[in-house]
């Protein structure tokens, strides 16, 4: 047989947790279980529809089967398991990887070594695929591709590395007087099975920087990467089925059904990396088990510009911290700007300069300039710009072109206070400027909103930066920059209050996804018969004396003296 054409029915997802289908730009299609029943073939793919969570395609074969595979014909019960993955694929998944980790392989250093050298490799073999998965998805520029994504990723993969023996050797603790002698250790241990669900605007980093963390820290894990970068999630399914071990390490493709699914089950941590919307669904799904959560959410991230900094270096940094990271697409990015009435104009000026500058005249001509994620997102973001109330605030840029999905940078000034722009996190290239009197007033602002996940201070004055640092609650905070401190592997990353919950990067990966199990070693030897019945005033005296910290007090109540107190 020269041709064959196949027409399915399928879901994205299966229970083998493998993605079942695996699109790049030129048309072919890398199918693990379609390989597995046909043989290692190529084929073409023509969608004959979409939905949200069920795709039908037809295959055309064009290579001659051998006597072999056409000998393997497809069998109904083949085709009914790629069909979906529901919540029975979900525990079926986590029966097998708790098989895993039942046998201690995770546990090994040589295998912690190994997965993180190999995702190493995966990532310089597969570069250039990579930075197409996220042109494809976001439009993302290749420089920015490679800074924000590709090099945080292996620096992660590095720093592990570098760092590993060290993180798992048992830390020691002091012991008291009450268990003397004795030696106490902290051994951290993995948690077991890890769910991993990751964020589409940084697609690449914000799914595999907490896999280095869970493989790291000797667990098993599942990744879920978002359906709304759909190239990226489905070269992750694939190189990490091909690059890892999958008895360890899984991918599960999908939206709403499959991820319900997932969360239907127990597992030992969960990290969502998202919208606070959702990271509720997830808290309240864990909650049933008792599972533990890191919840990497956002908010609105203020930058406070004080009028003594230096404009030119302020106004590059803001604007590569907003539209120089995914076009304002990003967790941390600044969402908006309180400087002082007096301060505003030159701001304004220096930001727009610098904006010609990076982008042109015509930003949404530059090649520099990601584009909105998708048409739902484009319309949510118009719908800030559009609104009575703020359509006639904006004082730059406002261009956009539907067709392509892009929003020029665009800068408002003195947007309402209870504007939609000003009540939910923008999450794209739109940056209201709030003036105040003083720079200080800008502290109240900032402090009658939720707790942000970043938040950032331009100024040249130690005391005002000292009471921005004392008065000013946020997930993380940077002095003269903006997101930069995402990259330091030394410090934690995450929310406080509405902005997340918990804390990850470097060595905070590996303790995020580490019990720490508390150890205490006594020998036989020593024993002192004080601590047990019968109780007598002499055996509580010596006791007191003891918690009481009181050495003297002890030796005194052994020989019969001390003071007598209330026995």
């Amino acid at each position: 047989m020269d041709i064959s054409l196949i027409h399915i029915n399928i879901m994205p997802y299966h229970a083998s947790s493998l993605p079942l289908v695996k699109l790049v730009n030129n048309g072919k299609v890398c199918a693990p279980r379609i390989r597995n029943l046909l043989g290692d073939r190529e084929a073409s793919i023509t969608p004959k529809q979409t939905h949200p969570t069920s795709l039908r395609f037809s295959w055309r074969i064009s290579s001659s089967f051998s006597s072999a595979t056409e000998s393997r014909p497809i069998m109904e019960d083949e085709m009914k398991k790629m069909e979906r993955f529901d919540s029975d694929s979900a525990a079926s998944l986590l029966k097998e990887l708790r098989g895993t980790f039942a046998s201690g392989k995770t546990k090994s250093y040589e295998w912690r070594v190994q997965q993180l050298k190999n995702m190493i490799k995966m990532i310089d073999d597969n570069e250039r695929a990579i930075m197409e998965a996220l042109q494809q998805d976001l439009a993302k520029p290749r420089f920015e591709s490679f800074v924000s994504e590709i090099s945080l990723t292996k620096a992660a993969c590095n720093h592990a590395l570098k760092e590993l023996k060290h993180w798992m050797k048992p830390e020691k603790a002091k012991t008291a007087i009450t268990t003397f002698p004795s030696s106490a250790e902290i051994v951290s241990e993995p948690f077991g099975i890890v769910l991993i669900i990751s964020a589409w605007n940084y697609p690449f980093l914000l799914s595999l920087d907490p896999v280095v963390g869970a493989i790291a820290a000797g667990n098993s894990v599942v990744l879920k990467p978002s359906e709304i970068s759909p190239a990226t999630s489905s070269l992750l399914a694939k190189l990490l089925e091909d690059y890892l071990d999958s008895s360890a390490v899984r991918v599960v493709e999908g939206a709403v059904a499959e991820t319900t699914a997932l969360l239907e089950q127990k597992w030992d941590k969960i990290l969502y990396t998202g919208n606070g919307k959702v990271g509720r669904i997830v808290m309240a799904a864990a909650a049933k088990h008792l599972t533990p959560v890191i919840l990497e959410l956002g908010g609105k991230s203020p930058v406070v510009v004080d009028s003594n900094v230096n404009l030119k270096v302020s106004a590059r940094r803001i604007a590569a911290g907003k539209w120089g990271c995914n076009n304002g697409q990003a967790c941390i990015a600044p969402d908006y700007i309180i400087t002082t009435k007096a301060y505003a104009p030159t701001l304004i000026d220096g930001l727009k300069n610098i904006l010609e500058e990076f982008f042109g005249k015509d930003p949404l001509e530059s090649k520099d300039l990601s584009r909105i994620v998708n048409s739902n997102h484009f319309s949510r973001l118009a719908k800030l710009l559009d609104e009575d109330k703020v359509s006639g605030k904006i004082v730059h840029g406002g261009q956009r072109d539907e067709t392509r999905l892009m929003i020029a940078p665009t800068i408002l000034l003195d947007v309402p206070e209870d504007s939609l722009i000003m009540n939910e996190e923008i999450f794209g290239p739109l940056l209201p400027i709030i003036t105040v009197d003083k720079v200080e007033d800008s502290f109240d602002i900032i402090k009658s909103r939720s707790k942000p996940l970043a938040a950032y201070l331009f100024t040249s004055s130690k005391k005002l930066e000292k009471e921005f640092v004392e008065n000013i609650s946020a997930g993380g905070m940077l002095i003269n920059d903006t997101v930069v401190h995402l990259t330091n592997p030394s410090l934690p990353f995450g929310g406080v209050g509405e902005s997340g919950i918990g804390s990850y990067h470097g060595k905070f990966s590996f303790d995020a996804f580490s019990h720490k199990k508390a150890v205490l070693y006594r020998s036989l030897y020593g024993d002192a018969p004080v601590r047990y019945p019968p109780y007598t005033p002499g055996k509580l005296r010596i006791l007191r004396a003891i918690l009481d910290g009181s050495i003297i007090g002890a030796i005194l109540a052994l020989i019969g003296f001390g003071k007598k107190k209330l026995e």
